[in-house]
């Protein structure tokens, strides 16, 4: 299994956040575009080059194939690297309400 890079994308950590429920490529884009409230945009280039990077690296799996449609799911090391990326993020959110 290949490591990511210690610091994630905006995209990449959105993707994580989505796969804690199982969800195909195209379920990603909407579920992201919804929780972000349109902030972040995945393109279809995008979604699917990051989602083989996240399951070459075994953060995530891929559960079931539909016609086109594959489904992928966080893996327990996924789960791990959420958090990690989670609390990296709240401490430079909390850095910076610190000069704000």
């Amino acid at each position: 299994m290949a490591d990511l890079k210690e610091e994630l994308s905006e995209t990449m950590y959105c993707i994580l956040l989505s796969l804690r429920e199982e969800r195909h490529g195209y379920g990603i884009i909407q579920h992201v575009a919804d929780f972000t409230a349109g902030y972040v945009q995945i393109g279809a280039g995008t979604i699917y080059t990051s989602l083989k990077k996240l399951e070459h690296a075994g953060w995530i799996d891929r559960t079931r194939t539909e016609e086109r449609r594959h489904y992928y799911v966080l893996t327990e090391r996924g789960t791990r690297a959420l958090a990690e990326q989670t609390r990296r993020i709240e401490r430079l959110y909390a850095y910076g309400r610190g000069i704000a």
